[in-house]
């Protein structure tokens, strides 16, 4: 039976993540998401999607040093970035860089090191494209940071506060999967052609760059830009709903209840109150508007999504609009390969069928 967009068609078994929008529930390898990242750093939690298990002390010292390596990008990478245009739009550079990151080096890795090569990779390309794209000096990487500090000290040039970092960490945690989203179907399907994992990647930044799918929460920056202090929370969302307007951050489309990663990051910016006056709005925020949606709108139970704290973080940690795709890029490129190395394992190229409707 046809269904459009495939929705409701089951096309993947999968051991790596479940979705139960009915019950707001994400589960990475089977742990609530929630749990499974509680006090973990971005390394263990990548770790866990890619082999189904929490590292040890060694492996996860070996992760460290593997992502470390492979920060050092490739000289006929860095020279096509320096060669694109200063105008070419970010996720497009991206995804370009990408696709010639394949090297010697690199095709004598395993599929599992291979992983790990791109997902260092993809934040060094993004900072330097972007960088460069803003008339600045590349900032090289250090080994002596971790994975989320290193991004962060990459695209501005100083050390991030812990709060900072925290606030990103639990954001690129949280979305490092989500299920068969388009940009992970995508990876699927071009590894399923017995592809490889550059191509895979390739594709599913194609698919993230649609506004559809990886769309910048612009909009929930501009909301809070316009409530500005706590004080003005009232007056401002109750003119957004006397004139109809669509409170943007609230309600999601396969959540029933409560976006599970709208709480987490919702408890870290509670946990981290008095040390960023976005965060604190952000919390201060949703409370109100909540109450207001529910005695204008009631019976719809409408809910923040992951979006809403997502914006309120990046806003925290002053990152441009333009580097919001690209960062949620820089945390499902985890999933993307998670998803990539599991087809590998018992491998049947996608091929659908089509009914035609033509004369």
């Amino acid at each position: 039976m046809f269904q459009q967009g495939l929705k409701g068609v089951v096309a993947v078994q999968t051991a790596i993540v479940s979705v139960d929008g009915d019950r707001g529930e994400l589960r990475y390898r089977g742990e609530l998401v929630q749990t499974a990242i509680d006090g973990k750093s971005f390394e263990e939690t990548a770790y866990f999607l890619w082999d189904g298990q929490w590292p040890d002390a060694a492996q996860l010292k070996q992760l460290h040093q593997q992502l470390a390596a492979h920060r050092k990008l490739p000289a006929h990478v860095v020279k096509i970035a320096q060669l694109l245009p200063q105008e070419t739009p970010l996720m497009d550079a991206m995804r370009t860089l990408v696709s010639s990151y394949t090297h010697a080096e690199y095709q004598a890795l395993s599929p599992k090191e291979q992983a790990i090569a791109l997902t260092a990779a993809l934040p060094v390309i993004t900072a330097l494209f972007y960088r460069l794209q803003s008339g600045q000096e590349p900032v090289q990487p250090r080994d002596d940071l971790g994975h989320t500090a290193n991004y962060l000290w990459m695209i501005n040039g100083q050390e991030p506060t812990s709060a900072q970092r925290e606030a990103l960490e639990t954001y690129l945690k949280l979305t490092m999967e989500h299920g068969m989203n388009a940009s992970t179907f995508a990876a699927r399907v071009t590894i399923s052609t017995e592809s490889d994992l550059v191509s895979a990647v390739a594709s599913a930044l194609g698919a993230m760059k649609g506004p559809l799918h990886g769309g910048a929460p612009s909009g929930v920056i501009d909301l809070l830009d316009e409530i500005k202090s706590e004080d003005r929370i009232n007056s401002v969302i109750a003119d957004k709903l006397d004139r109809g307007e669509k409170i943007m951050g609230f309600g999601h489309r396969v959540y029933r209840t409560q976006d599970p990663r709208s709480i987490v990051l919702r408890n870290k910016c509670l946990e981290l109150q008095g040390e960023d006056s976005w965060l604190d709005l952000a919390a201060a925020a949703e409370t109100r508007i909540i109450e207001l949606l529910n005695e204008r709108k009631p019976g719809r139970a409408l809910y923040t999504n992951v979006e809403f704290y997502a914006a309120a973080i990046m806003r925290s940690i002053a990152m441009p609009t333009g580097l919001f795709t690209p960062t949620f890029s820089v945390a499902r490129i985890v999933g993307w390969t998670a998803h990539a190395l599991e087809q590998q394992e018992n491998n049947v190229i996608f091929r659908p069928q089509s009914e035609y409707i033509g004369s």
